[in-house]
């Protein structure tokens, strides 16, 4: 996939006024020469196999709502008992968030994002032979602790790629994947769910794909060069650069140019560099760092977004099927209602991921989460079904394109030795709302029926537009070292 067209894609020389621009006496740091470069074809495979890993997590994500709707019908068991079902998902999914920032800290991002992607992909597969509530219970919560690690993971080594002055609406790209894995999951819903009161589990063995993906994940992207930089793996560090230097200067061979950094630039970092820290000790990120004078004023407003965000979203479309079934459609009417509000997240990533580099990130992210405070409100007055297509498609393409705009900003604010551990714990954090969300919503809908939990997400998308306009917009500038 290639980025919509900026009008410096092709600025190549170390001399461009960007504020990675190093002076003529003084060699680019690997990090201002990636900075520098041209979208290339190394960059789109990088996006491209990040962002189907995002895709089908989304698919697995968005599988248990449509499971939980038939389990209802079929298991006879009451939706109360099923929310635990979710919940238990997004326990590991916090879980796994802040254990995977902490090991891709570690391990490196690469190796932590393909064994996220190996396990939720398993235990997918496993979970289709589920023969009680409680079976499924535990293997939900396996599955979240993949899930959970990998998308912070992702959008991390992403930014870490991606150039300067695009690298906002890269990242909005890479989370707009999820809307097409959440539009596979609708259709799977639509069209293999009812089939028969087996679908559920066709629908979960689908869900397995993922373990297979990781395979290429693990052999084909390249490991974060920051990361590589910071354990002293320097030659590694190098190669990946150069490789990318490569692909810039085959792409415009007739201009006569070498890409900023490259190895024929007198000015590059030399590969002789000493790799004797390859083994070396290094400290481990605390947590305690998110707090530091420096950070704690990011870091706080950064997960209250986190935390209302998970706590709307989940507990509005992972109910959603369920909710229309309860208000008197039929399941798949209902499915095929869910799958018509699914695809307006597509031109919501869309929106954002050209605004956020128009208008920034913080007020994007805050004018998406203010749209979808109002669309959360018109939907819970809506009765007609224009009314619950036309809110429902507006709650999504709202919420969506804020989603966008929170990955990308996430990933900025810290410097490299904990930014994993950063974009990890913030959405960890989140994910706790996430747990308490498919627990709250049958208690409030058997308190005021659909409207009720609607209003309460309306509400909880004001306190996060809020927190969002705390936050500082880095747009354009290069990622903290």
């Amino acid at each position: 996939m290639e980025p919509p067209h900026h009008p410096h894609l092709r600025r190549t020389s170390v001399t461009v006024n960007t504020p990675t621009s190093t002076p003529a006496d003084r060699a680019p740091t690997r990090s201002q020469r990636l900075d520098v470069l041209p979208w290339t074809r190394k960059h789109t495979r990088l996006l491209s196999g990040s962002g189907i890993g995002w895709a089908l997590d989304a698919m697995d994500v968005g599988l248990i709502s449509f499971v939980l709707a038939q389990l209802v019908v079929v298991w006879k068991t009451d939706a109360a008992q099923l929310s635990w079902v979710a919940s238990a998902g997004f326990l590991g999914m916090a879980i796994g968030a802040s254990l995977g920032g902490l090991l891709a800290d570690r391990l490196g991002r690469r190796q932590v994002f393909a064994l996220t992607l190996l396990v939720y992909g398993a235990a997918t597969g496993v979970s289709a032979l589920s023969w009680s509530v409680g079976a499924l219970i535990a293997l939900r919560f396996v599955v979240g602790l993949g899930l959970g690690a990998e998308l912070p993971i992702a959008s991390t080594l992403v930014s870490e790629f991606a150039p300067a002055r695009i690298r906002g609406r890269i990242i909005v790209i890479l989370e707009s994947f999820w809307a097409i894995g959440w539009t596979v999951t609708a259709l799977i819903g639509f069209l293999v769910v009812p089939r028969g009161d087996d679908g559920w589990r066709w629908a979960l063995a689908i869900g397995a794909v993922p373990a297979v993906w990781a395979i290429f994940v693990r052999l084909k992207l390249p490991e974060s060069v920051r990361f590589l930089e910071l354990r002293g793996r320097h030659h590694e560090a190098e190669a990946i650069v150069r490789d990318f230097e490569d692909a810039a200067a085959a792409r415009t061979p007739a201009a006569g140019v070498t890409p900023a950094g490259a190895s024929a630039h007198p000015a590059a970092a030399p590969l002789t560099e000493p790799d004797a820290a390859d083994t070396a000790p290094t400290a481990a990120p605390r947590i305690s760092a998110l707090f530091s004078t420096a950070l704690r004023r990011r870091t706080i407003p950064l997960w209250i977004v986190w935390f209302c965000v998970n706590f709307a979203y989940y507990g509005a479309f992972i109910w959603l099927p369920t909710l229309l079934v309860a208000a008197g459609f039929p399941l798949v009417r209902s499915f095929e209602y869910t799958l018509i509000i699914t695809i307006a997240q597509l031109p919501g990533y869309a929106a954002s991921a050209w605004l956020v580099e128009k208008w920034g990130r913080r007020t994007t992210l805050a004018v998406f989460l203010a749209g979808s405070a109002v669309s959360a409100g018109l939907f819970a007055s809506a009765g007609e079904v224009w009314q619950i297509l036309l809110f429902g498609s507006l709650l999504s393409f709202f919420n969506l394109g804020a989603w966008g705009a929170l990955y990308a900003v996430t990933p900025e604010l810290y410097p490299t030795r904990v930014r994993g551990t950063g974009a990890g714990w913030a959405a960890g954090f989140g994910r706790l709302a996430s747990i308490l969300a498919p627990l709250c919503v049958p208690l409030l809908s058997a308190a005021g029926g659909t409207a009720l939990p609607f209003a309460v997400f309306a509400g909880v998308f004001v306190i996060a537009a809020i927190a969002a306009l705390a936050l500082p917009d880095l747009r354009g500038r290069a990622l903290e070292d």
